[in-house]
């Protein structure tokens, strides 16, 4: 069994996100890119699969920029057997990501796409989705447990109303939630055994993908800086000065 991995590349998430003074974007230069969290978990789930003998391989894929590739070295690091690079300076939407993971579902023939349930700098929540209806398969999203026998994957999803488990034949596409594992540290022998697995490089034109985004976002603004607390003496003046500001 071949397991296809989603491994995005992000702003870190203990940076503190800035704007542009110009509001264009968020400021790159200089911060630290690190793996999306749940991309971290999807591979490691995907190697713990591995190590229960129940997948042979596991390859991990990015859509990003040409410096992507030090990025994928460390999916490698992880434990991934190989990875695959499609390269594109424009910023992708979930839609085009969907449709260049097909080609490559296409080309690698997974039994299982994992991916993290969304991407924290855009937290679209729809690449899984999509992917798995542009592929006609079934779909397990936001799973926390993992089982796999034979063809069939029984997945215990996060719902608002709290577990559901379900079974879908594979293929199939399962996103991962924050509870499903705690991926592992990379070791320094790792990182420099990563340094000779294979990596292969796309361009996304040469998947025959055409960027169909249509949504542009014109203007980017931090929030609003938080008001200052005030401090109540008792419930009658926390209930007033409720009411003084149209609350209650």
């Amino acid at each position: 069994m071949k397991i296809l991995v989603g491994y995005k590349r992000v702003v870190d998430y203990n940076v503190r996100i800035q704007v542009k003074p110009d509001g264009s974007g968020v400021v790159t230069e200089g911060v630290k890119l690190s793996a999306n969290p749940f991309d971290d978990i999807a591979l490691e789930e995907a190697l713990r699969l591995r190590e229960k003998g129940i997948a042979s391989e596991v390859v991990v894929a990015t859509i990003a920029p040409a410096d992507a590739q030090a990025h994928l070295r460390n999916g490698l690091a992880m434990g991934a057997n190989r990875a695959v690079h499609v390269v594109t300076s424009e910023a992708i939407q979930p839609l085009t990501a969907a449709r260049a993971l097909l080609k490559l579902v296409e080309k690698e023939q997974p039994q299982i796409v994992l991916l993290g349930k969304q991407a924290i700098d855009d937290d679209c929540n729809q690449t899984g989705q999509m992917l798995a209806a542009l592929w006609n398969r079934p779909q397990a999203t936001f799973a926390s447990k993992v089982e796999v026998s034979g063809n069939t994957a029984k997945v215990t999803r996060e719902v608002d109303a709290g577990l559901e488990t379900i079974e879908v034949d594979l293929p199939a596409v399962i996103t991962t939630d924050l509870r499903l594992n705690e991926p592992r540290f990379i070791k320094l022998p790792d990182i420099m055994k990563a340094k000779s697995k294979p990596l292969e490089t796309l361009q996304l034109a040469d998947l025959g993908v055409a960027s169909g985004d249509t949504l542009k976002t014109t203007n980017y603004a931090p929030p609003a800086k938080r008001s200052k607390g005030v401090m109540v003496k008792d419930a009658a003046e926390l209930v007033a000065a409720l009411k003084t500001k149209g609350l209650l």
